[in-house]
């Protein structure tokens, strides 16, 4: 706990240095491609219009949610999860990538994962941007649930950091590391869910919804859909909240120790 404690003063009295590095490392990625941001934009995009095309205009998908097409269904699902996906695969390569950063003896390197997720946080609040056009381009007037997104997102953060810990600290010794996270992230995808529901198949199992329920991603995007379509609050799924804050301090605690056991040796290797 006094760790923990420690790294949460460290975070706040270095604040300006982790934005000023979070924004470097955002602006960094294009650095030399002709497009520059455009790209960051292009894949999440081109992958919502070929869902839009295969499951809307192909089979013709009925989201769970009257009166709302299958394409605004999609995007509050999938926008977290291309978030989370980010903060896990960026993280994980972060102590190879400021690994000059690591060696330094004044450096706080616990800092580097927080300066990733920060990082991707920026292109985040973007595509939360860009989903709250594509909703009032269809005609729906905004909600007040709207503004949950916000902390949504923060649940998101804490999630993918608290697990970015974990695999960051295990790949300097296991390279092979972000590639598992990689394979993760692609069936992940499918066991949220997020283009499909059970709603959508009368003869899904009965335990099906429970068996998802038990994966904390599926708090965060029941929550953005909850916000954006349906208009529920926050504390209409108290269960499933508290769970889902279970969880995510578990896993931080665990990332955290993990991290904090191995980083002795960091230098060593890298």
């Amino acid at each position: 706990m006094n760790y923990l404690v420690s790294l949460l003063k460290e975070i706040y009295i270095k604040r300006k240095l982790i934005l000023d590095l979070s924004k470097a490392d955002f602006k960094k990625r294009f650095v030399g491609s002709y497009f520059g941001i455009a790209w960051m934009f292009l894949q999440p995009i081109a992958t919502v219009l070929v869902y839009f095309f295969v499951f809307q205009m192909g089979f013709k998908s009925v989201p769970p949610i009257k009166d709302y097409p299958y394409v605004l269904w999609l995007i509050p699902g999938i926008v977290p999860w291309f978030y989370i996906s980010e903060v896990l695969n960026m993280g994980t390569g972060c102590l190879q990538e400021y690994n000059y950063l690591v060696k330094k003896v004044v450096f706080r390197v616990e800092i580097l994962p927080f300066i990733k997720m920060l990082s991707c946080l920026m292109v985040h609040g973007i595509f939360a941007v860009i989903m709250i056009v594509v909703f009032l381009c269809y005609g729906f007037l905004p909600k007040v649930t709207w503004i949950q997104i916000i902390y949504y997102s923060f649940a998101a953060s804490m999630l993918s950091l608290s697990i970015a810990y974990f695999t960051s600290a295990i790949n300097v010794f296991f390279k092979d590391m972000a590639q598992i996270v990689g394979i993760c992230l692609q069936f992940g995808m499918w066991m949220v869910p997020i283009m499909w529901a059970p709603e959508m198949f009368p003869k899904a199992p009965e335990w099906l919804p429970t068996l998802l329920k038990i994966n904390p991603v599926y708090y965060i995007v029941a929550g953005y859909r909850d916000s954006m379509l349906t208009g529920n609050w926050i504390f209409e799924r108290p269960i499933l909240g508290l769970y889902f804050w279970f969880v995510t301090i578990v896993l931080f605690l665990i990332g955290l120790k993990v991290f904090k056991k191995l980083r002795p040796h960091f230098s060593d290797v890298l």
